[in-house]
């Protein structure tokens, strides 16, 4: 009936490996009660193989750390992991890939032990984070960790190890102060800057700083970017411009800005014309301005662009109908979602049925659910079209889709969709409190336990206990437990 995931490097969901690489609940339980050695296997091969479809929005570090700290697992293959001599071969960027998610676990489990006593020089995690962060290759990542988790007697001795990793050439100050200025946390490169143990790490650090602003300060002077005075030509010019360049750059956005300050009613032929013509970035920049201002004509312009051959035509096209707010609009798109599947080009239906999902009233629940249905069929459980979708059949309360939602919640090797999808749950599907919200509170996602606290049935003795524990654990996040407390709270 529905397409699976095509994702070969996760396991299927039913197995340890595939609930623990999606984060679920489930996974959790399911390792605590298989023998210690499988369960210790699939711990290590999620940490060392960072499962996640992204990194930057999904998170699994502290889901993986507790499960670490369950099963009592040691640091050795972690240790293994960072140290092999296969990082140092590794680009910056591969390096993240290849060794964040162990950092970030090493980091947590540093938080745990600090909580539980252990002494700086006791602390295991911390010492491996230490010792990465002046040799490895990733080491701006374990810095991060280190700047909100150790104390200013660990990180100032790290100070010259770092800095030496950059020559004192032209060349290597322009790294190190790129370097500080990207670090998620500046207290370590603040504590170096005033080490007076160190006086020449502290004047070349305030050195490059210096250099930076100035720098910075030359760039915005010299901005290649349209000026005052620019008339509306001009900056449609400026965008394809940069469209020729190779490689291209992409200004159309920048572009539609511009014309919001510099067009006025007099230029609106120029605009539909460019709306209409042969150069890409320049038509797309119009049809966002004309859509910003909700121009009489934009929705015929739309439709026309959604069905150009040009990517970045079409993208415009749709990513603005996106932004429309408009009665039009919303009538637009309940006119486009009923056309038969095919007669209009694949984005136009997927972004009507969006706008529906979000904006629109009971009357579209027919069609959200159609497009739900239709886009598992066509595309599977991971598609990021559903993140929307999913959406709207629980603002809407569609209780039909709650068999989709089921399939998705379990299927899905997006942490994030699956959160989304609990929510959507736990508005369509009566059996959602009894079932997948107890498995819930295990869950990676911080949004996803914040719906488990609040829905959980407490009829299962597991459910009290474990919004105890979270509720004392230093590492839980503020959301989850008010919830929690709202839950354990008697009433007055």
């Amino acid at each position: 009936m529905f397409v699976d995931s095509v994702d070969s490097d996760i396991a299927p969901s039913g197995t340890l490996l595939g609930l623990l690489q999606r984060g679920r609940g489930d996974g959790t339980l399911h390792a605590l009660a298989a023998p210690r050695a499988e369960a210790l296997g699939a711990l290590r091969h999620c940490v060392l193989h960072d499962p996640r479809r992204d990194w930057q929005v999904e998170h699994r570090s502290l889901y993986y750390a507790r499960l670490h700290r369950e099963l009592d697992a040691g640091l050795d293959d972690i240790a293994a992991h960072l140290f092999d001599p296969a990082d140092l071969l590794c680009t910056p960027e591969e390096a993240e890939v290849r060794t964040g998610l162990a950092l970030s676990v090493l980091g947590h489990l540093a938080s745990y032990a600090a909580a539980q006593g252990d002494s700086r020089q006791e602390n295991a995690p911390l010492r491996l984070l230490r010792r990465y962060a002046t040799t490895g290759t990733n080491w701006q990542w374990a810095l991060d960790e280190l700047a909100v988790r150790d104390d200013d007697a660990g990180l100032r001795p790290l100070g010259p190890a770092i800095l030496a990793r950059f020559p004192r050439t032209p060349e290597g100050d322009a790294e190190l102060a790129e370097a500080a200025r990207d670090a998620f946390e500046p207290r370590p490169w603040r504590l170096w800057a005033e080490d007076s143990a160190h006086p020449g790490q502290a004047d070349r650090l305030r050195r490059v700083q210096e250099c930076r602003s100035f720098d910075r300060w030359q760039r915005q002077l010299r901005t290649p970017g349209p000026r005052p005075g620019w008339s509306v030509r001009e900056i449609l010019e400026w965008a394809q411009d940069g469209y020729d360049q190779h490689p291209r750059q992409h200004r159309e956005a920048p572009a539609a800005r511009c014309l919001s300050a510099v067009a006025g009613p007099e230029d609106r032929p120029l605009l539909l014309a460019a709306a209409r013509g042969p150069y890409e970035a320049a038509r797309a920049a119009a049809l966002r301005h004309l859509v910003d201002r909700g121009d009489p004509e934009v929705l015929d312009l739309v439709e026309e662009a959604a069905a150009d051959p040009c990517e970045t035509v079409a993208r415009a096209a749709l990513s603005s109908f996106a932004r429309m707010r408009s009665v039009a609009a919303l009538e637009r798109a309940r006119r486009w979602a009923a056309a038969p599947e095919g007669v209009l080009p694949p984005g136009l239906a997927t972004v009507a049925a969006e706008m529906l999902a979000c904006r629109g009233g009971e009357q579209d629940a027919d069609a959200v659910l159609a497009a739900l249905r239709r886009t598992i069929r066509l595309e599977g459980p991971d598609s990021a079209a559903l993140w929307p979708l999913v959406d709207g059949a629980g603002r809407l309360s569609i209780s039909c889709a709650a068999p989709v939602l089921r399939h998705i919640y379990r299927e899905t090797a997006s942490s994030q969709l699956r959160g989304r999808t609990a929510r959507s749950l736990a508005a369509t599907d009566p059996s959602f409190p009894a079932g997948f919200a107890i498995e819930c509170l295990w869950d990676c996602e911080e949004t996803t336990r914040q719906v488990a606290a609040e829905y959980a049935a407490t009829g299962d003795a597991r459910v009290v206990e474990r919004l105890r524990r979270l509720a004392a654990d230093p590492a839980e996040e503020a959301g989850v437990q008010t919830a929690i407390r709202g839950r354990l709270t008697p009433p007055a």
